[in-house]
Formats: C-alpha cells, sequence, structure tokens
C-alpha cells in the first residue's frame, strides 16, 4: 500500500499529497466543538461561513494542491518556484472564492498547507522538520508579481499594525505552531489516551495560547487576542480536551469569543497544516 502512495524517489505522490491536504481541511472544519469557529454545531463568530460552505471550499481546492506538489516535487526552493507557487495559489483562490460565493474559507490555508505540500514533494512523509524548512525557504523569496492588494489585506495590515510575525513570518520561520506545539500537542495527547477529536482539540487549543492571531486581532484587537491566548492557557491548565473541568473551559473560551465576535482561524489553519503534517507521519 505504501509503495502506491509513493512516486518516484522517497517523497509520496502529489496526488496523495493534495488528498492529504484537503483531508486535513475538512478534518479541521469537521473538529467540534472549537472556540468560534465553524464547525458541527454552527457558524461560530462568522456570519459568511458555515461547514458547508468550508467543506465546497476544501474540495475545489484539491486541483490547486496538487499542482503545487507536482511543481515543486523534485526540485529545490527558487525564486522561479516561488512565483510560480504564488501563480498558483492565486488561482486556486478564485476557485475556492467560486464554490463559496465569494467567502474567504481558506485563503490563508492555501498560502500554509499550500507551501508545506510544497515541501512535503521533496522530502519522506516522516521528514516533518525537512519538510516545514524547505516551505520556509519557498516562503523567504519575494513574488515579483504579486497584486498591489495583496499589501492591503487584512493579516497584512494587521501584521504591521501590531508587529506580529502573521501567516507570512509563521512560514518564513517554517511553521514553528504546527511544527514545535502542534504535532507534540497531539503526540502528548495521543499517549494520554485521548481519542481523536479530543487530541485535536489539544493542539488546537495548544496552538491558539501562544499564537498572535491576525485573525483574532483584525476581528477584535489585542483584546480579543489576550483572551484568547488567556482561555486557552485555561483549557490546558484543567487537563484539555479530555477533562470535565478542561471542557468547561473550553466552552468558556467559545463563548468569551462569540461575545466578542472573534474567531482564531490563524489557528484554525495551523491545526489544518499540523492534521496534514501528522497524515504524512503517518504513511512513513
Amino acid at each position: 500500500m505504501k509503495l502506491a502512495l509513493r512516486d518516484i524517489g522517497h517523497a509520496p505522490s502529489p496526488s496523495f499529497i493534495a488528498e492529504g491536504a484537503v483531508d486535513a481541511l475538512i478534518a479541521e472544519a469537521r473538529l467540534t466543538p472549537k472556540p468560534a469557529l465553524v464547525d458541527e454545531r454552527g457558524s461560530g463568530a462568522h456570519r459568511d461561513l458555515d461547514l458547508d460552505t468550508m467543506l465546497r471550499s476544501a474540495h475545489a481546492l484539491q486541483p490547486t494542491f496538487l499542482a503545487i506538489a507536482r511543481a515543486a516535487h523534485g526540485v529545490r526552493p527558487s525564486q522561479a518556484l516561488r512565483e510560480q507557487l504564488a501563480r498558483i495559489g492565486r488561482e486556486g483562490e478564485a476557485a475556492m472564492m467560486h464554490a463559496t460565493n465569494g467567502s474567504n474559507a481558506h485563503r490563508g490555508a492555501i498560502w500554509i498547507v499550500g507551501l508545506l505540500c510544497a515541501g512535503a514533494a521533496m522530502h519522506a512523509p516522516e521528514e516533518s522538520d525537512a519538510i516545514c524548512f524547505s516551505a520556509a525557504d519557498i516562503a523567504r523569496f519575494e513574488d515579483r508579481y504579486a497584486p498591489a492588494s495583496a499589501t492591503a489585506s487584512h493579516g497584512a495590515r494587521v501584521t504591521e499594525r501590531y508587529r506580529v510575525a502573521g501567516a507570512r513570518g509563521e512560514a518564513r520561520n517554517a511553521f514553528p505552531h504546527a511544527r514545535l506545539i502542534g504535532l507534540p500537542a497531539l503526540d502528548d495527547a495521543r499517549a494520554r489516551g485521548l481519542d481523536k477529536p479530543g487530541a485535536r482539540l489539544d493542539a488546537l487549543v495548544a496552538i491558539m495560547a501562544s499564537l498572535d492571531d491576525t485573525c483574532l486581532l483584525h476581528r477584535g484587537g489585542m483584546n480579543a487576542l489576550d483572551a484568547a491566548q488567556r482561555g486557552a492557557r485555561d483549557v490546558l491548565r484543567h487537563g484539555g480536551a479530555g477533562t470535565n473541568e478542561g471542557r468547561a473551559a473550553l466552552a468558556r473560551l467559545d463563548a468569551e469569543l462569540l461575545a466578542l465576535n472573534a474567531s482564531p482561524g490563524g489557528a484554525a489553519d495551523l491545526l489544518a497544516a499540523t492534521l496534514f503534517l501528522d497524515s504524512l507521519r503517518r504513511l512513513a
């Protein structure tokens, strides 16, 4: 079975990479209960998104992730590759917006998970660090053909205003919240016997506890970010999703963020990245 999923060399096949990326987006969307995020219960703090929209978006991005993996397969990070992937990503964003009738379901994930698809096309699936560092090498090249609107996005403005890393900094730093926080949190939760949803919720909360989430900052400023980080640490302090106290703390965090109309979308994207890397590890 493993050989059927491999292309020439050690890297997974582009089709397997794309399938894993879509599966990770679907798994993140379906995970319930997430604080103020779209899940099986409803739209969270979002007015223009629901679970069906998120699933349509995820499926619409399969050709984008496949094209990214094919472009990166067997090559090294370079200026030319960066700009080729940027073009593919912009086409993917248009496909996403068409599938969602204009709602931004996965713009951040196209960047984050897309870069990891490129890294995955260069390395054996168990080499999570190498995948992340190659993705970071790609991200450090500038896109000379980026439209002017890229510097006027919500994320770009928030990053400049609050002096935080944002999605671009997260990528250029080799995805520390997926590689050093999300994956270890998953492993720790599994070692404690948590079921799949519980382990994934613990990974999400661990990411939220330290991430300077630009989605929260855009929607609610520092008050929302402080509430999310403080609440996430409270969930972890009470044992995470595997305990009654942790679940109660998670419910309080959900209520507080809903009252602030703020959603940790950046953490959700990084959870999807974590789940994608984890799926690759399990292929090895």
